[in-house]
């Protein structure tokens, strides 16, 4: 009988750490031929994610300094600093940053883990979408067999697998769908919202199908799912968001970046208004962020991505515990 391997010990192998290493040289190179910029910026903000699906971790700063007794959080994404940076004229950007989400664990979740995110000026979200295609089916290489990538709308997307119009159904439509395919619907549910009978129905039918030998890209997602990108105007007017799925799983999120400061503080207004009706605090919102889109954002595209779980399937591995040296039961 073999004994488990003493807890001190990285959950990851050494020939999966070489790869998470040989990934990170790959991206670099990738970034440095084209001129995008490595930057760092700070994991602790005196302002909070307002998104009502993420929690942030805190901390009570002791000082010296002005911030002496405030609270401190740990950044879900390096992106409100890197669009200060872009305001003061960066020029195109990205960043290898660790970052921290509570309450996430699981086979694809770690609270604490790896995201590449990165700016391209002049970009929109279509531009961009052909780069991060280039850019992971060169990390994949060899690695990976891939067909020619897919893009889908959102619409599309419902349209061919559930044969729902998600911008127009409404939730006793959404509701009978779960229904009639026996999905669990968590207690709960809005009667009057159908952005979480969405949700349901997208990762209990859709994703589990979405990059099935290829990357497929889903995009154009109802205005309401897109609290950091344009909205494109059209009846209904659609946000200009775009994900990346391989092999059932989500590995990247990005907008085509809206820039206008008033509707962002609207926006996230609305989130900490949706946050307390859900009896969740309310999130100090970043000043600073919203100072530099007054000033002037250029016009661009942003993506994050989720390197672990690119390692994850680069190794042909179960989970991300597997390609993190030390994952959270164990650090």
């Amino acid at each position: 009988m073999t004994s488990a391997p003493p807890a001190w010990r990285p959950s990851a192998d050494w020939g999966t750490l070489r790869l998470r290493a040989d990934l990170l040289a790959q991206i670099r190179a990738f970034f440095a031929t084209r001129r995008v910029l490595e930057v760092e910026t700070p994991a602790l903000s005196g302002a909070a994610i307002t998104d009502p699906h993420l929690a942030s971790f805190r901390t009570r700063y002791a000082g010296p300094g002005p911030r002496c007794g405030q609270f401190l959080y740990l950044h879900t994404s390096p992106e409100f600093p890197m669009k200060r940076l872009l305001a003061a004229g960066s020029g195109s950007i990205y960043q290898i940053a660790r970052v921290f989400r509570d309450g996430e664990a699981g086979r694809r979740h770690n609270p604490e883990f790896t995201l590449l995110e990165w700016y391209r000026v002049g970009f929109d979200h279509h531009r961009l979408m052909d780069e991060a295609t280039e850019l992971v089916a060169t990390l994949l290489a060899g690695r990976l067999p891939l067909a020619e990538a897919e893009r889908l709308s959102y619409r599309e997307l419902f349209e061919r697998q559930l044969g729902l119009d998600p911008h127009r159904a409404a939730v006793a439509e959404l509701a009978a769908c779960a229904r009639a395919r026996e999905i669990p619907v968590p207690p709960g549910m809005p009667a009057d919202e159908t952005d979480p009978w969405l949700d349901l129905l997208l990762t209990h039918c859709i994703e589990p199908q979405l990059g099935r030998g290829r990357l497929t890209w889903v995009h154009d997602y109802p205005a309401s799912q897109a609290a950091l990108a344009r909205l494109r105007p059209g009846d209904p007017p659609v946000g200009e968001r775009f994900e990346l799925y391989l092999g059932g799983v989500e590995l990247l999120n990005g907008f085509h970046e809206l820039g206008d400061a008033g509707e962002q503080r609207r926006r996230f207004e609305a989130e900490n208004a949706r946050r307390q009706a859900l009896g969740l605090p309310s999130a100090p919102l970043d000043e600073a962020l919203l100072a530099a889109l007054e000033s002037g954002l250029p016009d661009c595209a942003g993506a994050a991505l989720g390197f672990d779980r690119l390692v994850m399937l680069a190794a042909g591995k179960a989970s991300i515990q597997e390609v993190i040296a030390f994952p959270v039961e164990i650090a």
